[in-house]
């Protein structure tokens, strides 16, 4: 690797601004602040949000209904198929006039 051309890789503290969680990991970010954490300073970088405090990793997200979701295309297509119907009944009907 050259010299001088690599972002610093060093441990950092990630601290969710929703819950006050904080963890360190190391990264390549660019920080301002630092914190104490357990006994040693770190550079501080600030997440709105983390996987402590998002609905998804925490089973707060609302469960999207399935019967809603068949339901609405069910509507939506619902002409279409009343349209292909038709048009089978159609041919069905010419078909057998034919014979």
């Amino acid at each position: 690797m050259k010299p001088g051309i690599h972002p610093e890789y060093r441990e950092v503290v990630f601290q969710d601004m929703q819950n006050d969680f904080r963890f360190v990991t190391r990264s390549t970010v660019q920080t301002k602040e630092t914190i104490e954490f357990n006994g040693k300073t770190y550079p501080l970088f600030k997440l709105d949000t983390s996987s402590e405090s998002h609905p998804f990793y925490t089973g707060a997200q609302t469960r999207i209904v399935e019967t809603g979701r068949v339901e609405k295309f069910r509507q939506k297509f619902a002409a279409k198929t009343e349209q292909v119907n038709a048009a089978a009944a159609q041919a069905t009907a010419a078909k057998s006039r034919r014979k």
